[in-house]
Order: C-alpha cells, then structure tokens, then sequence
C-alpha cells in the first residue's frame, strides 16, 4: 500500500491538495468581502472602502490564478507570479490616483464607515492570513499569494488609523498619508514579485 511517507509524489500530490483547499477559502472570504466593502463604500461615499473593496477583487483574481496554477510547473508559477506582481503594482499606482485626487478635490470621508468595514476587513485578512501561513514557504506562488495578504493586514490597520485620523482633525489628510503609504507598500511588494519572478525563469 503507498505511503506518503516513502513515496515523494503522494507527497507532493497532498501539499498541492492541501494548497489548493487552503486557496479556494481564501478566495472566498475575499469576493464576499469585496462585495461587502463595495456595497458600504457606495453607500456611505467613501471612497477609500471602494479602493480597498477593489483589492479585495484583485486578491480574488490572484488566488483564483494561483488555484490554476497549482498543479503546474515552476515555469507557470513564475508566470502567475509576474501576473500577481502586476496586479499589486496595478493597484500601488491606483491608489496614488487617489491620494492625488484627494489632494486636488478634498473632501473628508465617513470614519464611521471606514473604522468599521476596516475592522471587518481585517478580521478577515487576519483569517486569511492564518490559512495562508503554513504555505508561505511551499514555492514561489504560495509565497506571493502569503505576501499578498501580509499586505492586506497592513493595510487594514492603516485604514483604522485613518479612520481615528479623520474623527480626530476633521479633515481628510489621514486619509490621504495612509493612502500613499499603502501605495508604497504594494508597489515594493510589486517589485519583490516580479524580481522573483524573473529570477525563476533564468
């Protein structure tokens, strides 16, 4: 009877198992989110619930990516990995749209809406991100999709203190710094991304 134990490719046929459940929760929790966060940003008018719901939306495009490519080999995995990288590097230069919008046409957003759905937002990240620990060292597609959430977590808690920011001045200025930060962070994460992604194919 094989045991996974002797047999290398039982082994690797139940870490791909294993990543592939682990990937289709994630990838749940990510579009209800991204209805979640969209629907309460349209409502309350606030834009940045709108810019995160969008990333929400993105993640969800990554790890369905990374569900296909699963099973394949390091060369496809380094593709998903350049695909994933400019999808972050996408949403780091859309989110400095936004900050620069909001500095040209200010405006102060709802905090209440923003501290809520923010917590919300990172209850489920916080989730994710428990899930996706375990793989984060499995290959270069686990490790981006790991390093994608590690980012929604910092995100979120960024959006928190925002949400404090704006309750506190009255003004949208903590909203907009939290903004460019957060575009920062993607768009290094981008470049890590995609560095690793090119090393792979050489």
């Amino acid at each position: 009877m094989a045991d996974c134990c002797n047999d290398k490719t039982c082994e690797i046929e139940a870490l791909r198992n294993r990543q592939s459940s682990t990937l289709k929760i994630v990838l749940g929790i990510n579009v209800a989110m991204f209805i979640v966060e969209l629907t309460a940003g349209l409502i309350s008018g606030s834009v940045s619930l709108v810019a995160d719901s969008l990333d929400m939306l993105g993640d969800a495009l990554v790890y369905g990516f990374s569900i296909y490519v699963v099973a394949r080999g390091a060369r496809m995995k380094a593709r998903a990995a350049l695909f994933k990288g400019g999808i972050m590097a996408a949403f780091g230069f859309f989110a400095l749209g936004q900050a620069a919008y909001r500095i040209v046409f200010p405006e102060v957003p709802v905090f209440e809406a923003i501290g809520a759905i923010g917590l919300l937002a990172l209850a489920a990240n916080s989730i994710c991100l428990a899930l996706l620990w375990q793989h984060r060292a499995d290959d270069i597609n686990m490790s981006s999709v790991w390093l994608c959430s590690r980012n929604d977590i910092i995100a979120n808690i960024s959006i928190l203190f925002a949400a404090a920011g704006v309750w506190f001045t009255h003004t949208g200025w903590p909203d907009i710094l939290v903004g460019l930060a957060i575009a920062v962070l993607f768009l290094r994460s981008a470049l890590f991304v995609l560095r690793e992604a090119i090393t792979e194919f050489r």
